[in-house]
């Protein structure tokens, strides 16, 4: 018995030795299991303050500094999220905090954190694990701008989509820009080459002509790597302005502003500008084509000047507006003299260049509102609105008298001389005559100068009119 005593007595210690053994190893293999499925594991008291902090560093800080320092501490002061995960009253999971470095800088965190309540019910302080996702956080946040982005342009696509004029479309990309960024504004602006000033080309929104300066200003800087000036227009508005140049005319940008004091344009609200200029530079490159095919079917391609249907259609459009005013209107109908032994002694090249200089000696002696035009051939038309047959006299003396010598300056010594022979109609407000009636008229008379020896000017007799 003695023996058998005395053999329990020994084996006692050992026994509690491999008990704490195999509890000390039960805390190693937990603790491993933690850290391999979090970061960090701490435990908090009744105050918040750090009484259990694993691993030796957590962020960078020395985790037995922190032991008795208040958990908060390590919030960032930035981060808009009011709960602290280190001292809870319930439990949370997968919950993302922004968490203070030991380098200065902040990371995200996603904690899993239980609470800890004494016998009586009492907070005794909060147990957790945190994982530091700032990197997928980061891609997260950049997964979602690009939703954002391709959600905004996709909009905007559609928009632009349902219009078919590019004017239209220019309206209708800038109203879904505003309305996707909440700005206050947006418009398309341009700077002349020549003389610096800047001019609004298509707007939507408010506040467009308070900002225009600050938008030229911005443009006139170096740009790099095609992202947006950012700056501030007038009453403190964020303005963001992009270049979106063109092939046809001059120094186009983009231009966008939130309302006073509002809000700063982000890295996220730059990219979907910048993208956005592609589809603005695509619909101002299409309005200069609509606007160039448009200026070639109503002007002749050698002088530039109106041709015979641009001329009718424009004609139409004054005449209504003269009667209602109650004004008149009178034509000049001019002919080249000699011009056709002159194309056939020097070759088309030279009639071609006296019809060019023919054409310059008409649009220098009229008004840019007066409509001047060559029908075709030698001759040409043009329209004084409001001006009565006096005055149109008056510019015709002045036009045969320069004529002889502009002409003759496009073509060689010894070409046949030549000079222009002008009629002339006025059409008299309300009287009805329609303005192929005016026309034939005016063409009338230049006949008659034509046969009285040419180079001057007649007006169209009253009784001629119907």
């Amino acid at each position: 018995m003695r023996d058998i005593a005395t053999l329990a007595v020994s084996e006692a210690p050992s026994g509690a030795a491999a008990l704490q053994g195999a509890l000390l190893d039960s805390r190693q293999r937990l603790r491993d299991l933690v850290l391999l499925a979090a970061d960090f594991a701490f435990e908090t008291d009744a105050m918040g303050r750090f009484v259990f902090l694993i691993p030796d560093r957590v962020l960078g800080w020395d985790s037995a500094a922190l032991i008795g320092q208040p958990a908060a501490m390590l919030i960032d002061a930035a981060s808009p999220d009011p709960v602290v995960p280190f001292h809870h009253a319930f439990e949370i999971r997968q919950h993302r905090s922004w968490i203070r470095c030991a380098d200065g800088g902040s990371a995200c965190v996603s904690f899993g954190c239980a609470p800890l309540f004494t016998a009586d019910g009492r907070l005794a302080g909060t147990r957790g694990a945190g994982t530091d996702v700032t990197a997928q956080d980061r891609q997260d946040s950049q997964m979602s701008a690009a939703l954002r982005r391709g959600e905004a342009l996709d909009h905007i696509l559609r928009r632009v989509d349902r219009e078919v004029l590019a004017p239209r479309m220019l309206r209708a990309a800038l109203d879904a820009l505003v309305s996707s960024l909440g700005a206050e504004g947006a418009s398309v602006i341009e700077v002349e080459s020549e003389t610096g000033r800047p001019a609004l080309l298509h707007h939507a929104g408010t506040g467009a002509a308070a900002v225009l300066d600050e938008a030229a200003v911005l443009l006139q800087q170096p740009q790099q790597d095609r992202s947006p000036w950012i700056g501030t227009a007038a009453g403190h508005r964020p303005l963001a302005v992009v270049e979106c140049q063109t092939r046809i005319g001059g120094r186009c940008a983009l231009a966008l502003w939130r309302g006073q004091g509002g809000r700063a344009w982000d890295d996220d609200d730059r990219l979907l500008i910048a993208s956005s200029v592609r589809l603005i530079h695509f619909a101002l490159e299409h309005e200069a084509l609509q606007r160039e095919m448009t200026r070639q079917a109503r002007t002749d391609p050698l002088t530039g000047l109106l041709n015979r249907r641009a001329f009718q259609d424009e004609l139409d459009r004054q005449i209504e507006r003269l009667d209602r005013d109650g004004l008149p209107g009178t034509m000049l109908f001019a002919d080249l003299d000699n011009f056709k032994p002159v194309n056939d002694q020097l070759g088309h090249e030279a009639g071609d260049e006296v019809l060019v200089c023919a054409a310059k000696l008409f649009r220098d002696a009229f008004r840019p509102s007066d409509l001047v035009a060559r029908l075709g051939g030698d001759e040409f038309a043009v329209w004084l609105s409001g001006a009565d047959q006096m005055t149109a006299a008056e510019r015709a003396e002045d036009l045969c008298a320069r004529a002889g010598q502009v002409l003759a300056e496009a073509v060689r010594p010894g070409a046949p001389r030549m000079s222009l022979s002008i009629g002339i109609a006025t059409r008299q407000s309300g009287s009805g005559e329609p303005v192929d009636e005016v026309i034939r008229r005016a063409d009338e008379a230049m006949y008659e100068v034509k046969r009285a020896g040419r180079g001057h000017w007649r007006v169209a007799r009253e009784d001629q009119m119907p």
